[in-house]
This record gives C-alpha cells, structure tokens and sequence, in this order.
C-alpha cells in the first residue's frame, strides 16, 4: 500500500464529516485574509459537497467580504440558465448565502476557447488559498476523467470529453433525468490548477465512493485513478463519511465531534 502524504478522517455521517471540513476550511479563509487582506478559493459543486457547504455558510466570522470564489468545471452547450449548471449550483448553494467578494462563473456560452481563456487569466491573478473538492466514483477530480487526466497537465484550464461514469454519476445525484440530458463535453481545471492551491479540503461522502475512496490510499499515484494524485499535496486533508471509507483496512478510527 502506498504511504499517504494526506490527513484521511473519518466521521460517523455526512453531517459530521460536512461540519468538519467546513471549520477547516474557514480556518483557512481566515487566517488568509488576516496575512494578505483577501482570500481566493474553488469550490467544487456537487451534492457530495452540500453538507460542507451547509456548514461553511454557519461558520461565524468568516470575512466573505474579502474572498473571491471560483469554481473547477463547467458543462458545455447547457443553456446558461439550466440549474444543472456548476455556476448556478454554487450560486444556489453557498455564493447567495454567503456574498463573497466575487464569484467567477464559468462563462462556457462564450465558445470553449473565449471560456478557456478567460478562465486561465483569473487563475493567475493572484495565489488560490483554498480548494474545496470532491471525489468522483470513478477516481475523478474535477473532470479529470481516468484513464485520459493529465497528472502534468501544462494547461490550467481545458476542455474534456466526460467518462461514461461522469456523466451516470450525474443522473444518479439526481441531477438529471436521463444520461442523454447530461452534456457530453465541460471545461475543466486541470489537476496542476488545482494541486496549486495552498489548502485542499476534500469530502467524500456515500457508499458508491468507497472504491474511490480505497484507491485514493491504496493504488498507485496514476491517471487510472486521478484522485491519487491527492497523495503529493503537502497540506491535504481528506474527510470521509464511514459509508465511504467501508473499504478501508484497516478501518480508520472514526472522529468524535469536534468541538467549537
């Protein structure tokens, strides 16, 4: 088994393992905004993340007034008002709550390549402190799909072709009705834009990530599974639900709930 390099903690359900991250990652924010006056975070949207969010909007004194959100991926040729929109999600379901400095959609109704572009200039205006994340069923990070990501990737912006998994993942989230309504193409970071963040907090909730969640500490670091990758960060923390890390063994001690 390879030796992680990442923190994995385990919590008895999704609220906990939410709770968790989320008090992490205002941490984080905080302690930015104290050093350099603002703060620039990604955020991954994904129901896997809600109870992160949930969390992270109740977290007090989180200075959003100086933070800036950006997100990791975004659909292709998918009307700018369908909810299914990454942007949208985020929206809905932390920028509105939260009102941060900014937030960044990705504006993929410009054309793949005006979408890349712009996307890649706000990257490199400034340092990423923070990037929330998620865990695909298939080992994805962001749409880096196996077995195709690029560990290396030069580009920090790109448009991918999704996995077949990628796209039934969706329609089991409940995020569309059928697997033809999901869009077949999305602009992505890649996984270089986002190891470049300072801070990485990754939540893995549910049964159907257990295998990504075993290959994220067993396998070998490689574009089969995309998320191993995870394992060269040196401030990475991995928070999982017991549902989720089921596969694990030997079992990782299950956390107590923090206190504030």
């Amino acid at each position: 088994m390879s030796t992680t390099t990442f923190a994995l903690h385990a919590h008895p359900d999704r609220a906990a393992m939410g709770a968790a991250a989320a008090r992490s990652a205002a941490r984080t924010l905080r302690e930015a905004v104290a050093a350099r006056g603002t703060a620039r975070m990604i955020a991954a949207a994904a129901p896997s993340q809600l109870d992160v969010y949930r969390a992270l909007t109740a977290e007090p004194d989180v200075p959003w007034d100086r933070i800036t959100i950006l997100h990791m991926d975004e659909y292709l040729d998918l009307d700018p008002a369908a909810p299914q929109r990454f942007g949208n999600w985020l929206r809905t379901h932390l920028v509105d709550a939260v009102q941060p400095a900014a937030f960044h959609p990705m504006r993929t109704e410009l054309g793949a390549e005006a979408a890349t572009d712009e996307y890649a200039a706000l990257l490199a205006e400034g340092p990423i402190d923070l990037v929330c994340l998620g865990i695909g069923v298939n080992g994805h990070i962001a749409f880096n799909d196996p077995p195709d990501a690029d560990l290396g990737d030069p580009c920090p912006v790109r448009v991918v072709q999704l996995d077949l998994a990628s796209r039934v993942q969706q329609v089991d989230d409940d995020c569309f009705d059928t697997l033809e309504a999901v869009p077949t193409h999305a602009l992505t970071l890649t996984i270089p834009a986002l190891m470049n963040g300072a801070h990485l907090v990754c939540a893995v909730p549910d049964a159907r990530k257990a295998e990504a969640v075993r290959a994220l500490v067993e396998e070998p670091i490689s574009s089969h599974w995309p998320c191993t990758v995870l394992r060269r960060h040196s401030r990475c923390e991995v928070h999982v639900d017991r549902d989720a890390a089921s596969l694990l063994h030997p079992a990782p001690a299950v956390a107590a709930q923090a206190a504030r």
